[in-house]
């Protein structure tokens, strides 16, 4: 079976079927780690310069360190193509689990041949959120830091000294004139054809020969996570009580947009699944309440999920990081299929999880930094997942990035010892 034949009836519960060989992804600094620890160096991951749109492309214009050479390359980007970039420390790679294209990312080759591991998860090739994108502006560059305007109109501010994303410190909605006018110009409904790239036909030939899944949505796609985008977090919380208007005008215009967009690719081209790019919890728990949930939420969920399963897509899956255990019962109810990478440090158990609720497609739940104390501790948190996989309906991987403290002995040693579960699965 083909990737995409994997992951349709893994997710299908199909017990004959062995899951997909994913991880979620690894930190710059973890792979440029294993390079010297022993991983042969064949593909460096290459960092996608071009902007493409902004699941593709958000923060690409600081991902590339370009702009600490050349101050004008933020008029260039769109026109230059793929070339090697140094792997930026806190930056990930990404290797199947999580789907590519996505923030900007380059994607694991090295590791996943190594493994002889699956075809990743492929994001759709369109503009599901701004369009037009904002082109990229500098506003200030220090020693340490810099400050932009991305391809989502936010204003970020990325330290050359940690190399992790940047943090937002503008957004583009403060109140019902910006959102009044972006509306109008930028989240219109009128032909919604633009969104689709001048590649579309090509593409489409190409998507309907793959063996990989194929997405809808992906990163910063969802119904709490694009609004936290355009809005910013804080100011997002405080909204829910004293804008709730503005917060259902602006996710049901979000909505409207996926669902004609998302219309117009399934006339080309068969979905597999769509992913919804929330983050909505941490490591205590939720970072909304329940009554939020059911009013801000809900709603949006059961006339995405009504539409998809209508298409024919049984595979609608939720990205948080986090404890989620109090939000799993109401994404069931609002029509969501499963969730990953299902954090373990943040209090996620995959076995109690799959007890609870025997129907959830449920992906990720392998403690990632536990890797790190060898064999016996790998050995210990791999037990249940001979039991996990039987039940079906489970992709196993790392529960989020791999981090660089995790040695490639001991990566090397949980990683063909879960693929020796998967494949015995098989027998």
């Amino acid at each position: 079976m083909d990737s995409r034949e994997k992951f349709i009836e893994t997710m299908a519960f199909n017990k004959k079927t062995s899951p997909n060989k994913w991880e979620f992804g690894f930190w710059g600094q973890t792979i440029e780690n294993w390079y010297q620890q022993g991983l042969p160096k064949k593909n460096y991951p290459h960092i996608p310069v071009s902007i493409v749109n902004t699941t593709a492309s958000l923060y690409t214009p600081t991902i590339t360190h370009e702009w600490q050479k050349k101050k004008n390359l933020f008029e260039k980007i769109y026109q230059q193509q793929d070339r090697p970039v140094q792997l930026p420390a806190g930056i990930a790679v990404l290797s199947g689990g999580a789907p590519w294209p996505n923030h900007g990312y380059s994607c694991d080759m090295d590791v996943m041949d190594y493994f002889n591991m699956d075809h990743g998860q492929v994001n759709i090739n369109a503009e599901q959120l701004i369009y037009p994108n904002f082109k990229p502006e500098l506003v200030e560059e220090t020693d340490r830091t810099i400050t932009y305007k991305d391809i989502d109109g936010c204003t970020r501010i990325y330290s050359k000294i940690q190399q992790v994303l940047p943090a937002g410190i503008d957004w583009l909605i403060k109140g019902w004139d910006d959102w009044n006018k972006l509306k109008q110009e930028r989240f219109s409904l009128d032909d919604i054809k633009k969104r689709l790239p001048e590649n579309w036909e090509e593409l489409v030939q190409e998507y309907n020969k793959r063996t990989y899944p194929l997405i809808l949505g992906g990163y910063p796609n969802g119904v709490f996570g694009a609004l936290a985008h355009l809005i910013g977090y804080e100011n997002l919380f405080i909204f829910y009580y004293d804008e709730p208007a503005l917060v259902k005008d602006i996710i049901e215009r979000i909505t409207d947009i996926w669902l004609s967009l998302w219309e117009e690719i399934i006339s080309f081209v068969d979905i597999d699944a769509c992913h919804l790019w929330e983050d909505i919890s941490f490591g205590k728990g939720s970072m909304i309440s329940p009554s939020v949930f059911k009013e801000f939420l809900a709603p949006y969920y059961k006339k995405i999920t009504k539409f998809l399963k209508s298409k024919g897509i049984k595979i609608i899956l939720v990205d948080t990081d986090g404890d989620c255990n109090e939000l799993i019962p109401l994404f069931i109810e609002s029509g969501i299929t499963g969730l990953y990478p299902m954090e373990v440090s943040a209090g996620m158990d995959v076995v109690k999880v799959r007890k609870q609720y025997p129907q959830l497609q449920i992906l990720g739940g392998i403690p990632k930094s536990s890797i790190t104390y060898g064999k016996k501790v790998i050995d210990s948190f791999l037990e249940p997942v001979e039991w996990l996989l039987k039940q079906g309906g489970y992709v196993p991987f790392g529960d989020h990035y791999i981090p660089p403290e995790v040695p490639w002995a001991e990566f090397k040693y949980y990683r063909e010892k879960l693929n020796s579960l998967i494949d015995e699965k098989r027998k």
